[in-house]
């Protein structure tokens, strides 16, 4: 099979397509043809050495994907070869063929594509989770989303606007910005050219938000959590802008608000039968037409590692989707 293939940590450009032995799958795994696969800041940062779990090299990147299966392993019940599946692989996933957990593998709906499965999973799981589970967003309160153009950003803003909220997006330019609000949001701000306190207190009436969600940090979480109405829930899902913040704790005693950790990756290991909830919700979502993923390039597999560069210095906007199979361009 053919895979990129990373040999050597914190090295983008460096990442090759390679042929690899086509690996079966063990006791209580399946075999994938990989169809789409997305990439995540998660992969950027597996591949750069910094993320929480460090591979051994060399090791082939990709957390998402959808395909058929190929082949079982002894004690797989829930899926069959020739099925269509979804993914959420961990590693592996940039490649022809990828073998993964049962338990990471959920049907691909009849009425959703490849590309729009595989970049839908992580995205809006995490987004969901956040918003939902973690910072129980309520209709008619207010969303503030920074880095909304992003990924997790732009499911974030469906998410929001499914579950009732006002959503306010913020993002770095106006091309992203009118992004955002193919994506749903009621209000937008570039905080590169407008000062993001004056402009979410204009917004709300010196109110401010009730829940905010920082895949950014760096210097911008500060500023949102300046803007959290009493009782706000911050959620910091990442730190995208490669800066991790340090914020004064009394604002978060100032109007009893709440800073609050999001890891979907944890969320997903540890309670299994909660995210398949939130799973068959977004499901049910996407067929009625309430969110979808905006996807902004497909390459294949010997585009992946240019277009991680880019990813990594926020050159790109929505999901980025390698199609793996295909050998002539993209559309």
């Amino acid at each position: 099979m053919r895979a990129l293939t990373c040999r050597h940590f914190d090295a983008l450009d460096r990442l090759s397509v390679e042929e690899w032995s086509t690996p079966r799958p063990g006791a209580g795994e399946l075999a994938i043809s990989v169809e789409a696969a997305a990439i995540n800041y998660a992969d950027l940062l597996m591949v750069q050495g910094r993320y929480q779990v460090r591979p051994r090299l060399p090791f082939i990147p990709g957390t998402e994907i959808t395909g058929t299966v190929t082949s079982v392993g002894k004690g797989v019940w829930r899926h069959k070869p020739g099925d269509r599946v979804m993914a959420w692989c961990g590693q592996g996933g940039l490649a022809t063929v990828c073998v993964t957990s049962q338990h990471r593998v959920m049907p691909l709906p009849p009425d959703m594509d490849y590309e729009q499965g595989a970049s839908l999973f992580v995205c809006s799981g995490t987004a969901l989770y956040g918003i939902k589970t973690r910072g129980r967003l309520r209709g008619g309160e207010t969303l503030l989303v920074l880095g909304a153009a992003g990924g997790v950003g732009l499911a974030a803003i469906q998410v929001g606007k499914m579950l009732g909220a006002r959503v306010i997006a913020a993002a770095s330019s106006p091309s992203r910005l009118a992004l955002c609000r193919e994506a749903g949001a009621d209000e937008t701000l570039d905080y590169t050219a407008q000062d993001l306190r004056e402009s979410v207190a204009e917004m709300t009436a010196g109110w401010g938000v009730d829940v905010v969600l920082d895949p950014l940090g760096g210097p911008y979480t500060e500023s949102a959590l300046r803007v959290m109405a009493a009782g706000g829930r911050m959620l910091i899902v990442g730190f995208a802008s490669g800066s991790i913040p340090s914020v004064p704790l009394n604002l978060a005693l100032l109007g009893n608000r709440t800073i609050l950790g999001i890891s979907w990756g944890d969320f997903v290991r540890s309670n299994r039968r909660a995210d398949r909830a939130n799973h068959r919700l977004l499901m049910r979502w996407f067929s009625g037409g309430g969110i979808r993923a905006i996807i902004g390039e497909r390459h294949t597999l010997d585009g992946a590692s240019a277009a991680m560069v880019r990813m990594a210095a926020r050159q790109t906007m929505g999901k980025i989707v390698i199609l793996p199979l295909r050998s002539g361009p993209c559309p």
